[in-house]
């Protein structure tokens, strides 16, 4: 999705616009407005009903029409009327490996959601966080406060959150500038040709499933570099591979390796359970994130041993 800030992977703007691509041609407008503004279909009708959904210039009155192939859809999110914020959640504590009085760095576990959307309106990442540091409601994004990139659910690994104002524009302007060290493990199904590359290929919405992304003509530049460490033969064919993100699209790495032949092991969406070797998720770990510290300017870089599921699915191959 394109929306006010550059990489997707920052914290989303409130105002979001969207070139309608092909995936979505023919799909009414509130299902449309629920996709690209992470909502749910009653909160998109009340947007529409507020005059808060315009397309193509003229303001949608009603849901029920539908979109056409480059049609330009805009959608104000801070004219949700009453919009119900995230609330402190005191009952987990979250692995956090730094913090300082402007960024947090948190270790994310599997299966935790970093902010609320459709459907996880509580129990996230940020709901913790602002139990132990409330002073980021007012960062950011007052719906995903101080969160400036995010992780997929089953993915594990280092998440940076912004503490202050300044800290949120300067590490989502280093996004933006593509400054952001963003290294991740990934166990792959097979063993690719080329030991090591550059995966470049537009990511979009998928065509015939516009709730998964896939490489796409029409979609947003995303290059992922890649480096195989270790090939595996028993119990089947699989690599553990080393991914940096160039861009940070949604679901880059799992599009990315699955367009060329080689989806990550256990994620389900992209093609990655086949029998042979099973995980309960996508083998997606970040270990490693380095930025400028936003009030310094000196260079952070952070690193997270792999969590144990991961570990000992690896020792299982060889």
């Amino acid at each position: 999705m394109t929306d006010d800030i550059h990489d997707d992977t920052t914290g989303t703007a409130r105002r979001v616009t969207e070139t309608i691509p092909a995936s979505l041609a023919d799909v009414r407008i509130d299902r449309v407005v629920s996709l690209i503004a992470d909502i749910s279909r009653n909160a998109a009708a009340a947007l529409i009903e507020s005059g808060a959904v315009t397309l193509d210039g003229d303001v949608v009155s009603a849901g029920k029409g539908k979109v056409a192939t480059g049609q330009v859809i805009t959608v104000d999110i801070s004219a949700a009327s009453g919009p119900e914020l995230p609330a402190a959640d005191a009952s987990q504590t979250l692995d956090v490996i730094h913090v300082d009085a402007d960024v947090l760095v948190v270790n994310k576990p599997a299966g935790l959601v970093v902010h609320p959307g459709a459907g996880n309106k509580t129990g996230t990442m940020v709901n913790y966080l602002l139990a132990a540091y409330p002073e980021i409601a007012s960062v950011g994004d007052p719906m995903r406060p101080g969160i400036v990139h995010r992780l997929d659910a089953g993915t594990t690994g280092l998440v940076a959150v912004a503490r202050t104002q300044l800290a949120y524009e300067s590490l989502v302007e280093q996004l933006t500038m593509r400054s952001v060290t963003r290294v991740y493990s990934v166990v792959v199904w097979g063993v690719p040709t080329s030991l090591n590359g550059v995966i470049d290929a537009p990511i979009g919405r998928d065509q015939r499933d516009p709730t998964r992304m896939a490489v796409v003509v029409d979609g947003r530049p995303a290059r992922t570099h890649y480096a195989v460490e270790r090939s595996f033969r028993v119990p089947k064919d699989a690599s553990l591979v080393e991914c940096r993100l160039e861009t940070g699209r949604t679901h880059q790495i799992r599009v990315h390796l699955a367009s060329i032949g080689h989806p990550v092991v256990g994620d389900a969406q992209y093609g990655g359970v086949r029998a042979g070797i099973r995980a309960a998720r996508p083998m997606l770990h970040a270990h490693r994130l380095g930025f400028d510290h936003p009030r310094t300017g000196e260079r952070c870089e952070f690193a997270s041993d792999l969590p144990g599921d991961f570990a000992t699915l690896v020792a299982s191959l060889s």
